[in-house]
């Protein structure tokens, strides 16, 4: 599937530097894993390599005419570019090339490019054509080429389809012999919502040997029980794997029972999936054997890499470039191993030797000692698990990978996230809002006060925890009951001590414990204790029995003005927990779309007797979990229930200028005058109308290294000053995100009049800073900008922005998608 041959290539430029940004790991649409780079000079011999492989016909596509076999010496200057006004990306199998696509700029119109693909032949229909457009045109798109221009013969069918299903915006010649193509590289919607598809597809089929596995072999297995090979081949075979298994060491003909064999190469099949706990010095050539035997996963539970050091760091990345543009996907290294429980997929490929229930939670976690505890914790607690991988440092597999592995499979219901570290956020963010509002993602981070992350899970719609156990007690909760339809809370007790410390971290959990209605209250006085109180908290006196407790909140639950309960109970020496277990999980029975939670304080066991089949109601030790629990709950159902954003097209945006004015400045703090044009370019005005009535504001953009664009917004003096009062969202921003940010502030009745007075013109307020967000996006050279002061006029008056400082640096970045 090709394109044109080589345009001619000129001596590079004498500033040309390596683009290491343009590496990226790929997947091809059949889920075959790849490694798409920059081409380099040391690649000459491999281009050479290249096109001799190709067939007559492909270079007939490639020659768009008669077959014509270009000199050595002349595809080997096709390896010298200067990485700017010629940029030739290749996709590796291996060692060698499977796809090329190269673009040179036209010196006469610099916004455009011509761009030619060439795929050999073994791997045409595989969809590399496709992923090396989204890798050259983020490249083209961020050294200021917008236009990619094709010539492609009429019968080239896979070509032309890989344009014209792309979604970027596409200009097709008249029909003839030769189709001319202009591909607008500027990335439209469908564009995105198309590779988006095209990636889920491809890292669904490229997870299937890791989670699903057929056969697997673990290399360095050993026959002494204490030891993290021999537990592994153990736990396979104790954990129902239906495939092979075949153990690897060279010293040993037997390892639990089943055969083992000297080298990966000596198996009687190609392993699925491949374990390796070896020393950290032999991991690269073990690795190695492994695709040479035609393993497709690789789980690297050895330790040594990257947490030694640079050098070990090196080591690692090396190791998942290997993997990946030899076809496999690899998990670790410094992981504990990798667990599925559904039933057609039976896997434990881990050493830990705790092994969870089936249930409906999966989980990903990047400390490989975390997870024994994890795993161990989460038995006690009797969660049961659908999948748990521990993906280490995370070189190849990562969290987002995991996600949308999850987000399809229909045994899992609730995904927990232990994140340390995030390989993409962008990515993250576009993967967990299209799953967050089907299933519910918990995580813990363990930064305390980063209002980055906090915004990201924010927009993204993650329940975001602050430890390992506020983690579990949200997850227990989610597995098993529904989230509250609303934030209205019954409090049930036969302690009123509880019961007080319960309606306080109600409060603090964003839930309130409203007054029963009359008709809720009539129903409960003829059946409750004499001296029962019917407000809400509903105490019962430690009298109450069994029946009470089943009176009570069957009540409750069928009062419409109540979304939720949590149930107290304070065992008394005589009474029997068991028999208000019985009731409670009755009650649970006849109301399903509430939830309902329980603390038996001091009760031992009560977990077991909150559960009968497949209906359980979370138990906490201790009340403050439970509604805490109920908190997240609500507030991930409000997200839930709120309409989805979008990113709005913005009238009145000149990108065009803006991008030429960016241009002719210099790196660092771009001229008053240039800045208010680049705003307008935007449509905002710089103007100062003095002080008004209302607050001033600002609104900033800074740069974070992990996260890309953050917009801040908040109130000048005090409130951000002295009280921190400042909203942050990572762009590109949805007009939900612009609303929210908005709204999100302490000093928020200031804006919207409810402290008094007409409040301010929020519309326009929540356009400024959409529009702030698409420029940032479209002019990555931005390094930061700020907006001080900003008048905030009434209603129907809009905003002022008095003042405008942009800051330019230089910016080389693209690749792959992000």
């Amino acid at each position: 599937m090709t394109t044109p041959p080589y345009p001619s290539v000129p001596a590079p430029a004498p500033h040309a530097s390596y683009p290491e940004d343009l590496e990226r790991p790929g997947l091809v649409r059949t889920g075959r894993s790849t490694f798409v780079r920059p081409v380099r000079p040391e690649d000459a011999d491999r281009l050479v390599a290249f096109v001799g492989s190709l067939s007559r016909a492909t270079l007939a596509y490639r020659s768009l005419g008669p077959v014509v076999r270009a000199r050595d010496d002349v595809i080997r200057r096709g390896a010298h570019v200067d990485y700017l006004n010629e940029l030739a990306l290749i996709a590796l199998a291996g060692d060698e090339i499977a796809g090329l696509v190269r673009y040179v700029r036209d010196p006469e119109e610099p916004e455009h490019a011509e761009v030619t693909f060439t795929i050999r032949d073994d791997h045409q229909s595989e969809g590399f054509g496709r992923l090396l457009l989204e890798h050259i045109a983020a490249a083209a798109r961020a050294r200021g080429i917008r236009v990619l221009e094709a010539d492609v013969l009429a019968d080239n069918t896979r070509m032309i389809n890989v344009f014209l299903g792309s979604g970027y915006r596409i200009e097709a010649g008249p029909p003839g012999q030769i189709i001319h193509f202009e591909i607008a590289v500027d990335p439209q919607a469908l564009a995105v919502a198309r590779a988006e598809r095209r990636e889920q597809t491809a890292v669904r089929r490229s997870l299937r040997p890791l989670l699903e596995p057929r056969s697997v072999a673990v290399i360095g297995a050993n026959r002494n029980p204490l030891t993290i090979g021999h537990e592994i081949v153990a736990n396979l075979l104790r954990g129902g794997f239906g495939g092979s298994v075949f153990p690897v060491n060279p010293g040993a003909d037997e390892i639990a029972g089943v055969r083992a064999y000297p080298r990966v190469r000596e198996l009687p099949e190609p392993p699925d999936l491949a374990l390796v706990a070896v020393r950290a010095e032999a991991v690269p050539e073990v690795v190695r054997e492994c695709a040479e035997a035609g393993a497709r996963a690789v789980v690297v539970v050895s330790t040594g890499f990257g947490e030694t050091g640079a050098e070990g760091r090196a080591t690692e990345l090396e190791l998942a470039r290997f993997a990946r543009a030899s076809g496999m996907r690899l998990v670790g290294p410094n992981c504990m191993g990798v667990l599925n429980t559904t039933p057609a997929a039976r896997l434990a490929a881990t050493f830990s030797p705790a092994l969870p229930t089936p249930g409906r939670v999966a989980m990903s976690s990047q400390s490989g000692p975390l997870g024994l505890a994890v795993l161990d914790f989460a038995r006690r607690l009797r969660l049961g698990f659908s999948g748990f991988v521990s993906v280490g440092h995370a070189v190849d597999v990562s969290t987002n990978d995991l996600l949308q592995w999850w987000e399809e499979d229909p045994a899992t219901s609730v995904i927990l996230l232990h994140v340390e570290t995030f390989g993409n956020p962008r990515r993250f963010a576009r993967v967990a809002r299209r799953i967050a509002p089907r299933k519910p993602i918990v995580a813990v981070h363990p930064g305390h006060a980063d209002s980055a992350v906090s915004s990201l899970f924010a927009q993204s719609g993650v329940i975001r925890t602050r430890s390992l156990q506020e983690l579990f007690d949200v997850a227990l909760l989610l597995a098993h009951q529904p989230p509250p339809p609303g934030n209205r809370v019954a409090v049930i007790t036969n302690a009123g001590g509880p019961a007080a410390l319960t309606v306080g971290a109600c409060a603090a959990s964003g839930l309130r414990v409203p007054a029963l209605g009359e008709r809720t209250r009539q129903r409960l006085r003829p059946a409750l204790a004499p001296h029962a109180d019917v407000a809400n908290p509903i105490d019962l006196t430690p009298t109450a029995t069994a029946a009470h407790y089943r009176q009570a909140l069957d009540a409750a639950l069928a009062d419409d003005d109540i979304d939720a309960a949590v149930v107290l109970f304070m065992p008394p020496l005589a009474d029997k927990p068991d028999e208000v277990a019985s009731a409670i999980l009755d009650a649970a029975a006849g109301r399903p779309e509430k939830p309902v939670v329980a603390s038996f304080l001091g009760g031992a066991g009560v977990a077991d007797l909150l559960h009968r089949g497949e209906l359980v109601v979370p138990t906490y030790t201790f009340p403050e979990a439970a509604a805490a629990s109920l908190g997240h709950a609500a507030a991930y159902q409000a997200w839930r229930s709120t309409p989805a954003g979008v990113v709005p097209d913005l009238a009145g945006v000149d990108a065009e200028r803006a991008r030429a004015l960016v241009a002719a400045c210099a790196p660092g703090s771009v001229p008053e005058a240039v800045a208010a044009e680049l705003l307008a370019a935007y449509g905002i005005a710089v103007r100062d109308t003095g002080p008004g009535d209302g607050p001033d504001a600002f609104l900033s953009v800074s740069s974070d290294p992990v996260f890309g664009p953050v917009v801040s917004f908040g109130l000048t003096g005090d409130y951000a000053d002295l009280m921190a009062d400042v909203a942050h969202r990572v762009t590109p921003l949805s007009d939900r995100d612009a609303r929210e940010m908005v709204r999100s502030l302490r000093a928020a009745p200031l804006l919207d009049g409810r402290a008094g007075g007409r409040g301010v013109d929020l519309a326009a307020l929540e356009e400024t800073v959409l529009r702030i967000s698409a420029m940032v996006d479209d002019l990555p050279e931005i390094e930061s900008l700020e907006l001080r002061p900003v008048r905030l006029l009434p209603p129907g008056d809009g905003i002022a922005v008095a003042h405008a400082t942009i800051r330019l640096t230089h910016h080389t970045t693209g690749g792959g998608p992000a």
